[in-house]
Protein backbone atom coordinates (compact mmCIF):
# COMPACT_ATOMS: atom_id res chain seq x y z
CA UNK A 1 0.00 0.00 0.00
CA UNK A 2 1.31 3.27 -0.94
CA UNK A 3 1.27 6.22 1.30
CA UNK A 4 0.17 9.71 0.57
CA UNK A 5 3.50 11.10 0.97
CA UNK A 6 5.05 7.96 -1.60
CA UNK A 7 2.86 8.61 -4.07
CA UNK A 8 3.04 12.66 -4.34
CA UNK A 9 6.89 11.78 -4.66
CA UNK A 10 6.22 9.30 -7.33
CA UNK A 11 3.93 11.86 -9.10
CA UNK A 12 6.46 14.41 -9.13
CA UNK A 13 9.43 12.33 -10.45
CA UNK A 14 6.99 11.21 -13.34
CA UNK A 15 5.88 14.66 -14.19
CA UNK A 16 9.78 16.04 -13.81
CA UNK A 17 11.46 16.90 -17.17
CA UNK A 18 14.64 14.21 -17.48
CA UNK A 19 17.66 16.65 -16.45
CA UNK A 20 20.85 16.63 -19.35
CA UNK A 21 23.89 15.45 -18.40
CA UNK A 22 27.20 16.73 -18.53
CA UNK A 23 28.82 16.46 -21.82
CA UNK A 24 32.37 16.17 -21.98
CA UNK A 25 34.65 17.78 -24.90
CA UNK A 26 38.35 15.83 -25.47
CA UNK A 27 40.33 17.91 -27.34
CA UNK A 28 44.36 18.87 -27.89
CA UNK A 29 43.74 22.24 -28.13
CA UNK A 30 45.12 22.92 -24.88
CA UNK A 31 44.94 27.06 -25.65
CA UNK A 32 41.45 27.41 -26.41
CA UNK A 33 40.36 26.10 -22.80
CA UNK A 34 39.16 30.01 -21.68
CA UNK A 35 37.68 30.82 -25.13
CA UNK A 36 35.20 27.53 -24.51
CA UNK A 37 34.29 28.16 -21.09
CA UNK A 38 33.46 32.03 -21.48
CA UNK A 39 32.53 32.45 -25.10
CA UNK A 40 31.84 29.01 -27.17
CA UNK A 41 29.97 26.89 -24.03
CA UNK A 42 27.99 29.97 -23.34
CA UNK A 43 27.01 30.50 -26.54
CA UNK A 44 25.92 27.19 -26.90
CA UNK A 45 23.86 26.60 -23.55
CA UNK A 46 22.11 30.17 -24.93
CA UNK A 47 20.30 28.08 -26.90
CA UNK A 48 20.21 24.54 -24.83
CA UNK A 49 19.43 25.55 -21.76
CA UNK A 50 20.39 22.86 -19.37
CA UNK A 51 22.73 21.33 -21.33
CA UNK A 52 26.07 20.83 -19.24
CA UNK A 53 29.29 21.29 -20.83
CA UNK A 54 32.86 20.33 -19.89
CA UNK A 55 36.01 21.19 -22.27
CA UNK A 56 39.10 18.82 -21.12
CA UNK A 57 41.54 18.99 -23.41
CA UNK A 58 44.53 17.16 -23.31
CA UNK A 59 48.57 18.35 -23.88
CA UNK A 60 49.05 17.73 -27.93
CA UNK A 61 51.66 15.64 -27.98
CA UNK A 62 49.57 13.37 -25.17
CA UNK A 63 46.46 13.33 -26.67
CA UNK A 64 46.35 11.03 -29.56
CA UNK A 65 47.60 7.90 -27.10
CA UNK A 66 45.79 9.24 -24.31
CA UNK A 67 42.22 9.65 -25.89
CA UNK A 68 42.81 5.68 -27.67
CA UNK A 69 43.25 4.65 -23.99
CA UNK A 70 40.31 6.25 -22.50
CA UNK A 71 38.46 5.37 -25.44
CA UNK A 72 39.27 1.84 -25.26
CA UNK A 73 39.16 1.83 -21.69
CA UNK A 74 35.36 3.40 -21.60
CA UNK A 75 36.06 6.81 -19.98
CA UNK A 76 36.75 8.82 -22.99
CA UNK A 77 34.35 12.16 -23.06
CA UNK A 78 31.53 12.63 -25.28
CA UNK A 79 32.11 14.66 -28.18
CA UNK A 80 36.00 14.15 -29.57
CA UNK A 81 37.76 16.90 -31.56
CA UNK A 82 39.46 14.99 -34.61
CA UNK A 83 42.86 15.55 -36.48
CA UNK A 84 42.77 14.95 -40.27
CA UNK A 85 42.89 11.61 -41.54
CA UNK A 86 44.77 8.78 -40.40
CA UNK A 87 44.64 9.59 -36.97
CA UNK A 88 40.63 9.78 -36.92
CA UNK A 89 40.26 7.16 -39.41
CA UNK A 90 41.69 4.81 -37.02
CA UNK A 91 39.27 5.66 -34.14
CA UNK A 92 36.73 5.78 -36.46
CA UNK A 93 37.19 1.22 -38.12
CA UNK A 94 37.80 0.94 -34.55
CA UNK A 95 34.48 1.79 -33.70
CA UNK A 96 34.76 4.62 -31.83
CA UNK A 97 33.04 7.40 -33.51
CA UNK A 98 29.54 7.55 -34.82
CA UNK A 99 28.64 7.59 -38.38
CA UNK A 100 27.71 11.50 -39.05
CA UNK A 101 26.06 11.22 -42.66
CA UNK A 102 22.89 12.88 -43.13
CA UNK A 103 22.95 14.36 -39.20
CA UNK A 104 21.91 18.06 -39.26
CA UNK A 105 24.61 20.35 -40.04
CA UNK A 106 26.75 18.35 -42.19
CA UNK A 107 24.83 19.86 -44.94
CA UNK A 108 26.38 23.30 -44.39
CA UNK A 109 30.19 21.73 -45.71
CA UNK A 110 31.71 21.31 -48.89
CA UNK A 111 33.12 17.85 -50.02
CA UNK A 112 36.48 19.15 -50.19
CA UNK A 113 35.62 20.34 -46.27
CA UNK A 114 34.46 16.91 -45.08
CA UNK A 115 37.01 14.62 -46.86
CA UNK A 116 39.59 14.86 -43.94
CA UNK A 117 37.09 12.80 -41.75
CA UNK A 118 35.94 10.23 -44.19
CA UNK A 119 36.73 6.79 -44.73
CA UNK A 120 38.82 6.55 -48.56
CA UNK A 121 35.69 5.76 -50.38
CA UNK A 122 33.53 8.71 -49.18
CA UNK A 123 30.91 6.95 -47.81
CA UNK A 124 31.35 7.00 -44.01
CA UNK A 125 31.78 10.38 -42.61
CA UNK A 126 32.79 10.66 -38.80
CA UNK A 127 33.54 14.09 -37.68
CA UNK A 128 32.16 17.44 -38.39
CA UNK A 129 34.40 19.63 -40.09
CA UNK A 130 35.25 22.66 -37.69
CA UNK A 131 38.08 24.41 -39.02
CA UNK A 132 41.25 24.63 -41.38
CA UNK A 133 44.66 26.84 -40.89
CA UNK A 134 46.25 28.65 -44.49
CA UNK A 135 49.70 28.78 -44.77
CA UNK A 136 51.36 31.93 -46.35
CA UNK A 137 54.03 34.38 -45.50
CA UNK A 138 53.93 37.26 -42.70
CA UNK A 139 56.07 40.48 -43.39
CA UNK A 140 57.25 43.23 -41.13
CA UNK A 141 55.43 45.95 -42.19
CA UNK A 142 58.16 48.41 -40.57
CA UNK A 143 61.33 46.83 -42.30
CA UNK A 144 59.56 46.99 -45.63
CA UNK A 145 58.98 50.41 -45.46
CA UNK A 146 62.55 51.32 -44.35
CA UNK A 147 63.98 49.25 -46.98
CA UNK A 148 60.78 50.64 -49.78
CA UNK A 149 59.79 46.72 -50.27
CA UNK A 150 56.62 45.35 -51.13
CA UNK A 151 54.75 42.12 -50.78
CA UNK A 152 56.37 39.77 -53.73
CA UNK A 153 53.85 37.98 -56.25
CA UNK A 154 56.14 36.17 -57.94
CA UNK A 155 59.41 34.45 -56.98
CA UNK A 156 61.83 36.52 -58.45
CA UNK A 157 60.21 39.53 -56.66
CA UNK A 158 60.50 37.09 -53.76
CA UNK A 159 64.34 36.53 -54.53
CA UNK A 160 65.05 39.98 -55.36
CA UNK A 161 63.32 41.49 -51.69
CA UNK A 162 65.21 38.99 -49.49
CA UNK A 163 68.86 39.87 -51.36
CA UNK A 164 67.70 43.53 -50.76
CA UNK A 165 67.31 42.84 -46.83
CA UNK A 166 70.41 40.72 -46.73
CA UNK A 167 72.72 43.36 -48.61
CA UNK A 168 71.02 46.10 -45.85
CA UNK A 169 73.02 43.94 -43.09
CA UNK A 170 71.58 43.73 -39.56
CA UNK A 171 68.24 41.88 -39.94
CA UNK A 172 67.86 38.53 -40.99
CA UNK A 173 66.07 37.97 -44.97
CA UNK A 174 63.71 34.82 -42.76
CA UNK A 175 62.97 33.99 -39.48
CA UNK A 176 63.53 30.13 -40.31
CA UNK A 177 65.54 27.40 -38.69
CA UNK A 178 65.66 23.54 -39.06
CA UNK A 179 66.59 22.63 -35.49
CA UNK A 180 62.96 20.90 -34.92
CA UNK A 181 62.61 19.97 -38.53
CA UNK A 182 59.07 20.26 -39.07
CA UNK A 183 58.45 23.37 -40.24
CA UNK A 184 60.70 22.50 -43.06
CA UNK A 185 57.44 20.38 -44.43
CA UNK A 186 54.47 22.28 -42.65
CA UNK A 187 55.63 25.71 -43.30
CA UNK A 188 57.73 26.25 -45.95
CA UNK A 189 57.29 22.67 -48.63
CA UNK A 190 53.62 22.56 -48.23
CA UNK A 191 53.34 26.07 -48.43
CA UNK A 192 55.46 26.85 -51.88
CA UNK A 193 54.44 23.29 -53.24
CA UNK A 194 51.06 23.59 -54.62
CA UNK A 195 51.93 26.34 -56.91
CA UNK A 196 54.50 23.76 -58.62
CA UNK A 197 52.11 20.57 -58.33
CA UNK A 198 48.87 22.70 -59.25
CA UNK A 199 47.32 21.73 -55.99
CA UNK A 200 44.64 18.87 -55.67
CA UNK A 201 45.51 17.92 -58.97
CA UNK A 202 49.24 17.29 -58.02
CA UNK A 203 48.58 15.64 -54.92
CA UNK A 204 45.47 13.29 -56.21
CA UNK A 205 48.05 12.16 -59.10
CA UNK A 206 50.66 11.62 -56.31
CA UNK A 207 48.27 8.99 -55.06
CA UNK A 208 46.99 7.36 -57.76
CA UNK A 209 50.85 6.74 -59.04
CA UNK A 210 50.11 9.33 -62.18
CA UNK A 211 53.01 11.48 -60.87
CA UNK A 212 56.17 11.14 -58.80
CA UNK A 213 58.49 13.01 -57.13
CA UNK A 214 61.37 12.74 -58.88
CA UNK A 215 59.29 14.61 -61.24
CA UNK A 216 59.62 18.82 -62.11
CA UNK A 217 57.03 19.42 -60.63
CA UNK A 218 57.92 17.88 -56.78
CA UNK A 219 61.40 18.14 -57.40
CA UNK A 220 61.69 21.94 -58.26
CA UNK A 221 59.78 23.03 -54.96
CA UNK A 222 63.28 21.19 -53.46
CA UNK A 223 65.13 23.43 -55.25
CA UNK A 224 63.46 26.41 -55.09
CA UNK A 225 63.66 25.40 -50.77
CA UNK A 226 67.99 24.85 -51.71
CA UNK A 227 68.08 28.16 -53.10
CA UNK A 228 66.24 29.92 -49.98
CA UNK A 229 68.59 28.22 -47.77
CA UNK A 230 71.20 31.03 -48.69
CA UNK A 231 68.93 33.53 -46.54
CA UNK A 232 68.38 31.70 -43.34
CA UNK A 233 69.49 33.22 -40.38
CA UNK A 234 73.34 32.27 -38.83
CA UNK A 235 72.60 29.66 -36.81
CA UNK A 236 69.76 28.36 -38.58
CA UNK A 237 70.11 24.35 -38.01
CA UNK A 238 70.24 25.57 -34.24
CA UNK A 239 67.24 27.74 -34.72
CA UNK A 240 63.89 26.33 -33.33
CA UNK A 241 60.37 27.17 -34.24
CA UNK A 242 60.07 29.21 -30.75
CA UNK A 243 63.20 30.98 -31.79
CA UNK A 244 61.87 32.13 -34.95
CA UNK A 245 58.97 33.24 -33.83
CA UNK A 246 61.21 35.80 -31.30
CA UNK A 247 63.05 36.59 -34.39
CA UNK A 248 59.99 37.99 -35.90
CA UNK A 249 58.43 39.46 -32.99
CA UNK A 250 61.65 41.40 -32.37
CA UNK A 251 61.66 42.84 -35.80
CA UNK A 252 65.12 40.76 -36.59
CA UNK A 253 63.39 39.39 -39.34
CA UNK A 254 61.67 40.79 -42.55
CA UNK A 255 59.94 37.74 -43.70
CA UNK A 256 58.18 34.73 -41.59
CA UNK A 257 57.25 31.65 -43.36
CA UNK A 258 53.82 30.82 -41.37
CA UNK A 259 51.20 29.16 -40.83
CA UNK A 260 47.45 31.70 -39.65
CA UNK A 261 47.63 29.73 -36.44
CA UNK A 262 51.00 32.91 -35.60
CA UNK A 263 47.96 35.28 -36.05
CA UNK A 264 47.41 35.33 -32.52
CA UNK A 265 50.90 35.30 -31.03
CA UNK A 266 52.04 37.94 -33.06
CA UNK A 267 49.22 40.31 -32.61
CA UNK A 268 50.41 39.58 -28.62
CA UNK A 269 53.24 41.05 -29.47
CA UNK A 270 52.16 43.85 -30.69
CA UNK A 271 54.24 43.53 -34.19
CA UNK A 272 52.93 45.39 -36.80
CA UNK A 273 52.58 42.87 -39.91
CA UNK A 274 50.80 41.57 -43.21
CA UNK A 275 50.77 38.74 -44.87
CA UNK A 276 51.44 37.67 -48.72
CA UNK A 277 50.57 34.41 -50.31
CA UNK A 278 53.12 31.80 -51.26
CA UNK A 279 54.59 33.93 -54.45
CA UNK A 280 53.79 32.43 -58.20
CA UNK A 281 56.34 31.01 -60.08
CA UNK A 282 55.99 33.85 -63.14
CA UNK A 283 53.58 36.30 -63.87
CA UNK A 284 50.47 35.54 -64.96
CA UNK A 285 50.49 31.77 -63.36
CA UNK A 286 47.15 31.09 -61.03
CA UNK A 287 48.35 31.09 -57.57
CA UNK A 288 47.51 27.74 -55.11
CA UNK A 289 47.34 27.89 -51.05
CA UNK A 290 47.63 25.37 -48.79
CA UNK A 291 44.25 25.96 -46.91
CA UNK A 292 44.59 22.42 -44.76
CA UNK A 293 41.89 21.10 -42.98
CA UNK A 294 42.74 21.01 -39.23
CA UNK A 295 39.72 20.15 -36.66
CA UNK A 296 36.77 18.48 -36.85
CA UNK A 297 34.50 17.00 -34.09
CA UNK A 298 32.64 13.69 -33.59
CA UNK A 299 30.61 12.18 -30.64
CA UNK A 300 32.01 9.30 -28.78
CA UNK A 301 30.02 5.81 -30.01
CA UNK A 302 29.35 5.24 -25.80
CA UNK A 303 28.63 8.47 -24.84
CA UNK A 304 25.53 7.89 -22.70
CA UNK A 305 24.47 10.95 -23.80
CA UNK A 306 24.57 10.95 -27.48
CA UNK A 307 21.04 13.26 -27.48
CA UNK A 308 22.53 15.99 -26.29
CA UNK A 309 26.12 15.05 -28.22
CA UNK A 310 24.07 15.33 -30.98
CA UNK A 311 22.61 19.25 -30.50
CA UNK A 312 25.82 20.46 -29.91
CA UNK A 313 27.40 18.61 -33.46
CA UNK A 314 24.41 20.53 -35.38
CA UNK A 315 25.43 23.58 -33.64
CA UNK A 316 28.92 23.44 -34.43
CA UNK A 317 27.46 23.35 -38.01
CA UNK A 318 25.55 26.40 -37.59
CA UNK A 319 26.47 29.94 -38.39
CA UNK A 320 26.67 31.28 -35.10
CA UNK A 321 29.68 28.58 -34.26
CA UNK A 322 31.25 29.39 -38.00
CA UNK A 323 31.04 32.96 -36.58
CA UNK A 324 32.21 32.87 -33.22
CA UNK A 325 35.35 30.42 -33.98
CA UNK A 326 36.78 32.22 -36.88
CA UNK A 327 37.05 35.63 -34.97
CA UNK A 328 37.75 34.11 -31.62
CA UNK A 329 40.26 31.81 -32.45
CA UNK A 330 42.58 34.06 -34.61
CA UNK A 331 43.99 31.91 -37.58
CA UNK A 332 41.52 29.24 -37.73
CA UNK A 333 39.11 29.71 -40.49
CA UNK A 334 35.30 27.92 -40.65
CA UNK A 335 34.97 24.68 -43.16
CA UNK A 336 31.34 25.74 -44.13
CA UNK A 337 29.88 27.57 -46.53
CA UNK A 338 28.26 30.38 -44.30
CA UNK A 339 29.36 33.60 -45.19
CA UNK A 340 31.55 35.16 -42.31
CA UNK A 341 33.36 38.80 -42.16
CA UNK A 342 36.47 38.31 -40.56
CA UNK A 343 37.44 40.78 -38.10
CA UNK A 344 41.50 40.58 -37.62
CA UNK A 345 42.80 42.18 -40.49
CA UNK A 346 45.70 39.44 -41.44
CA UNK A 347 43.45 36.79 -41.15
CA UNK A 348 41.28 38.32 -43.59
CA UNK A 349 44.36 38.80 -45.70
CA UNK A 350 44.60 35.24 -45.55
CA UNK A 351 41.44 33.98 -46.07
CA UNK A 352 40.43 36.30 -48.88
CA UNK A 353 43.10 33.88 -50.86
CA UNK A 354 40.64 31.78 -51.25
CA UNK A 355 38.40 33.77 -53.87
CA UNK A 356 41.99 34.33 -55.76
CA UNK A 357 43.53 31.22 -55.68
CA UNK A 358 43.23 27.59 -55.93
CA UNK A 359 42.93 25.23 -52.35
CA UNK A 360 44.69 22.51 -51.35
CA UNK A 361 45.07 20.34 -48.20
CA UNK A 362 48.88 18.95 -47.29
CA UNK A 363 50.20 16.88 -49.68
CA UNK A 364 50.83 13.61 -47.22
CA UNK A 365 47.71 14.29 -45.46
CA UNK A 366 45.52 11.27 -47.46
CA UNK A 367 46.77 8.47 -47.67
CA UNK A 368 50.25 8.60 -48.56
CA UNK A 369 51.35 8.79 -43.94
CA UNK A 370 51.03 5.27 -43.78
CA UNK A 371 53.79 3.87 -44.73
CA UNK A 372 57.05 3.20 -42.39
CA UNK A 373 58.72 5.91 -41.59
CA UNK A 374 55.55 8.35 -42.05
CA UNK A 375 55.80 10.50 -44.92
CA UNK A 376 55.09 13.36 -42.62
CA UNK A 377 58.68 12.49 -40.86
CA UNK A 378 60.51 11.83 -43.97
CA UNK A 379 59.63 15.38 -45.26
CA UNK A 380 60.72 16.92 -42.42
CA UNK A 381 64.13 15.54 -42.78
CA UNK A 382 64.49 16.24 -46.07
CA UNK A 383 63.20 19.44 -45.88
CA UNK A 384 65.51 20.55 -43.04
CA UNK A 385 68.54 18.70 -45.08
CA UNK A 386 67.88 20.73 -48.59
CA UNK A 387 67.42 24.02 -46.34
CA UNK A 388 70.73 23.44 -44.93
CA UNK A 389 72.90 22.56 -47.72
CA UNK A 390 73.14 18.83 -46.74
CA UNK A 391 70.89 17.33 -49.45
CA UNK A 392 70.70 17.95 -53.40
CA UNK A 393 67.42 18.97 -53.95
CA UNK A 394 67.39 15.54 -56.87
CA UNK A 395 68.55 12.82 -54.22
CA UNK A 396 65.60 14.49 -51.79
CA UNK A 397 63.41 13.47 -54.64
CA UNK A 398 64.35 10.53 -55.20
CA UNK A 399 64.36 9.30 -51.48
CA UNK A 400 61.21 10.46 -50.75
CA UNK A 401 59.95 8.57 -54.16
CA UNK A 402 61.90 5.35 -53.32
CA UNK A 403 60.42 5.14 -49.56
CA UNK A 404 56.84 5.72 -51.44
CA UNK A 405 57.24 3.01 -53.82
CA UNK A 406 58.14 0.42 -51.07
CA UNK A 407 54.64 0.33 -49.91
CA UNK A 408 51.92 2.58 -52.05
CA UNK A 409 51.42 -0.06 -54.84
CA UNK A 410 50.18 3.05 -56.76
CA UNK A 411 53.91 4.45 -56.91
CA UNK A 412 55.63 0.84 -57.70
Amino acid sequence: MRTPLLATLLAATLLAPAQAGTLTIESWRVDDKALWESTLIPAFQRKHPGVEVKFAPTAPTEYDSSLSARLTGGTAGDLIACRPFDVSLALYKKGHLEKLDGRPGMENFPASAKVAWQTDDGKDSYCMPMASVIHGFFYNKAIFRKLSLQPPRTEAELFTLLETVKKAGGIAPLALGTADQWEANQIVFTNLGPNYWQGEAGRKALIAGQAKFTDPAFEGVFELMSRLGAYLPKGASAQTYGDSQNLFALGRAAVYPAGSWDIAYFNQQGVEFGAFPPPVRKAGDKCFISDHTDIGMGINRKSKNKEDAQKFITWLGSQEFADLYTNKVTGFFSLSNHLIAVRDPVAKQMMDWRTQCGSTIRLNSQVLNRGTPPMENELWNVGAQVLNGKLAPKDAAARLQSGLAKWHKPAQ
